[in-house]
């Protein structure tokens, strides 16, 4: 405790009555601003309640679309694609999770989702582009069949080379596979097969050309 001076006006003030000073204060002041307070107070308990009772936000998942349009052919880089949030519902079957690297067998516009039956793959042969049908073709010159890659669209082209004219099979064909020559010709017949997604209208005349004629392409789109 402070000592006390007899010469003094007043006897100094001991720490518990400093202290208790102090909390008056406080008080006092808490008291001239209550209700700004009470506002704060009430504007929390608002926000609050508000939070709680707020629907939960819709649940969504990650799938990949493709950045820009995209051609038959393109190899998919991690540029080319893009996150998209969409609802667990409209995952279309057979996205692919991890598309980067594969071959595209046929165009992806812009936002379009990368399923199997746009790569090149099992997939594919399973379900080729709409409207076609997938169609072992033997190209009567093995060298041309070299030059293909897979995703090339190639004009289907025979010559009878009795009567020397050529005529054209098919359109818009979509190379979908290259098997090595050793797998595609066991020497006994010329040429080399490729596989490839033909028009379902054209395929008749494709197969029957294939076996009957020289059959070769000019490229359309590579």
């Amino acid at each position: 405790m402070d000592s006390w001076d007899p010469s003094s006006a007043r006897p100094p003030r001991t720490r518990a009555q400093s202290f208790a000073d102090a909390l008056a204060e406080v008080r006092r002041r808490v008291l001239r601003r209550r209700r700004l307070i009470a506002v704060l107070l009430i504007a929390v308990a608002v926000a609050a309640s508000l939070r709680t009772l707020a629907p939960p936000p819709p649940a969504s998942t990650t799938m990949l679309v493709a950045a820009r349009d995209l051609p038959a052919g393109q190899l998919l880089r991690i540029e080319d694609l893009v996150e998209q949030q969409v609802a667990p519902g409209v995952v279309p079957e057979g996205v692919v999770g991890a598309p980067a690297g594969r071959l595209l067998a046929a165009p992806l516009r812009e936002g379009e989702p990368v399923t199997d039956v746009r790569l090149v793959g099992a997939g594919l042969a399973q379900s080729p582009p709409p409207g076609t049908v997938v169609v072992p073709i033997r190209l009567s010159d093995a060298g041309q069949a070299a030059l293909l890659t897979v995703g090339d669209r190639i004009d289907l082209l025979a010559t009878d080379p009795q009567a020397g004219t050529t005529e054209e099979l098919a359109r818009e064909v979509t190379v979908l596979a290259v098997p090595e020559a050793g797998i595609s010709g066991d020497g006994a017949l010329p040429g080399r097969l490729i596989v490839a997604a033909v028009s379902a209208n054209d395929a008749p005349t494709v197969a029957g050309a294939s076996v009957a004629t020289y059959v070769t392409y000019t490229w359309c789109h590579r």
